[in-house]
Parts: structure tokens; C-alpha cells; sequence
């Protein structure tokens, strides 16, 4: 049986693949890092920020009103929309919005957790929202009746 050379190989697989398309990366591609820590991803994202610091926004309007906020995370299409932030009175800063719309209204408010479609949608000042709440539509955190109870070993 004769062997197949190692150059006939790497001249057919040259072949093969000549004709495809070139590959791409996403176009333009994307910038994310900006100064003082922030990241922003997707169309307005961050927009109106100034001297707020270590931020993430990633959707269309992402903490798109965020001036001075810091140590906000925005993740899906207008969350904290509507967050200012403002460093001297710890006002818009320290908040989790994950699904669209989630805390949309959120103004001033601090350490607030909003995780589904328009979750906290409507507390504009609310603070110290307990991470685990997830309430679409309302003021009122409620509980999730889904979630396996943990309990602790003796």
C-alpha cells in the first residue's frame, strides 16, 4: 500500500478551503472598554454618562440616563433606562438589572437586584431591594413559590 505524501495532504486541504468566504469578526467591532472602569455594549448604551465609574451596560439604552452612578450592571435591552446616579448623596448606584426593562424606572435608588423581563419596574428611589426578589410589574417584592427550600445541616 503506498503512503499518501504530507504535501499532496496539505495541498488538498489549501484547495478545500480556498474558496470559502474569508471569515469576519463582528463589524465594527466591539470597543466595550471606556474610562473609569465601564464597559457599554449596544446602542446608546451609557450615553449620557459622565464621572460615573466602574458601570456595565450591555443592550439598546442601557443605563443610557447614567450620569454619575457607579457600580451599576445593566444587562438587556432599556434596563435602568431612567438611573441617574449621584455620587455625593450614594444616590443610582450599586444596582443589578438583568432582562429587559428591568428597574426601567429606577431613578436614585441603591443596592436594588431586578432579574426577568421588567422586574422592579416601577420603584424609582426604592434601595436595598433583597437580591433574590424578582416582582415584573409591581412595587411589592414577592418571593418566586418555585424555589427549593434550602436547609441547613445539623
Amino acid at each position: 500500500m503506498k503512503k499518501i505524501s504530507p504535501l499532496f495532504l496539505i495541498a488538498v486541504v489549501i484547495l478545500y478551503f480556498a474558496p470559502l468566504p474569508n471569515a469576519h469578526a463582528v463589524s465594527p467591532p466591539p470597543d466595550g472598554g471606556y474610562p473609569g472602569f465601564n464597559t457599554a455594549e449596544g446602542t446608546n448604551a451609557l450615553k449620557g454618562l459622565t464621572t460615573g465609574v466602574g458601570n456595565a451596560a450591555v443592550g439598546w439604552f442601557s443605563l443610557f440616563s447614567n450620569t454619575d452612578g457607579s457600580f451599576n450592571t445593566a444587562l438587556g435591552a432599556g434596563t435602568l433606562l431612567f438611573n441617574v446616579g449621584n455620587q455625593a448623596t450614594s444616590g443610582g448606584i450599586k444596582n443589578t438589572a438583568i432582562g429587559t426593562a428591568a428597574l426601567l424606572f429606577n431613578s436614585t435608588g441603591t443596592d436594588n437586584t431586578g432579574v426577568g423581563a421588567a422586574a422592579l419596574l416601577t420603584i424609582p428611589r426604592a434601595s436595598k431591594t433583597l437580591p433574590w426578589v424578582l416582582t415584573p410589574f409591581s412595587t411589592t417584592p414577592a418571593v418566586p413559590s418555585t424555589w427549593p427550600v434550602v436547609r441547613k445541616r445539623s
